[in-house]
């Protein structure tokens, strides 16, 4: 059974820093595209980054030169360390893995999902 479980959020003061994991059941990790995706209270889920089988990154305007999103195929694992955190940011952020390893930034392209992990930012 495939699961991704999030771990790493919580509550910081704006400015902060919290990193986010993604623990991936996956047999073959190296070959998924990993992406993170938030959804705030009454807004549709949103892509955040993205890191392909090769490792390059994408990331959506808000949160360039402020977030970093990596992997460690060793450890079938993603990360998203997030610096410089702002009220905007508070969001339930979920991590997703897409079987073709293609770049994407749309959450139905993408084959499973986390439970998500919650991340408060207080102004």
């Amino acid at each position: 059974q495939v699961q991704l479980v999030e771990s790493g959020g919580g509550l910081v003061q704006a400015g902060g820093s919290l990193r986010l994991s993604c623990a991936a059941a996956l047999r073959t990790f190296s070959s998924y595209a990993m992406g993170w995706f938030r959804q705030a209270p009454g807004k549709e889920r949103e892509f955040v980054a993205h890191i392909s089988w090769s490792g390059s990154t994408y990331y959506v305007d808000s949160v360039k030169g402020r977030f970093t999103i990596s992997r460690d195929d060793a450890k079938n694992a993603a990360y998203l360390q997030m610096n410089s955190l702002k009220p905007e940011d508070t969001a339930i952020y979920y991590c997703a893995a897409r079987m073709s390893g293609i770049f994407s930034t749309t959450a139905s392209q993408y084959d499973y999902w986390g439970q998500g992990t919650q991340v408060t930012v207080s102004s």
